[in-house]
């Protein structure tokens, strides 16, 4: 379940991310395949992810496109609640 956290079923590059937080008035929910919900929140050009368990991870690397998705890499593990 912790890996399923970490994915969630669209590919949003970090623009996008920003424009949904923008949306939503400072935070965004981010649902995963795992059924955990992150809360999107950014300060200037970086994006933070916040877990159930009130755990931020920051993003260190934005955008990184593949063939089935894009990756941003975190700095932290995020954790389903308990």
């Amino acid at each position: 379940r912790v890996l399923t956290c970490h994915v969630v079923a669209t590919s949003a590059l970090s623009d996008a991310i920003m424009g949904m937080v923008d949306d939503d008035g400072g935070k965004h929910p981010v649902p995963t395949l795992g059924g955990c919900t992150l809360q999107a929140t950014y300060d200037g050009d970086t994006i933070m992810l916040e877990d159930e368990r009130g755990r931020t991870a920051t993003v260190t690397i934005a955008d990184v496109k593949q063939s089935n998705g894009v990756i941003h890499v975190i700095d932290q593990v995020l954790l389903p609640a308990m």
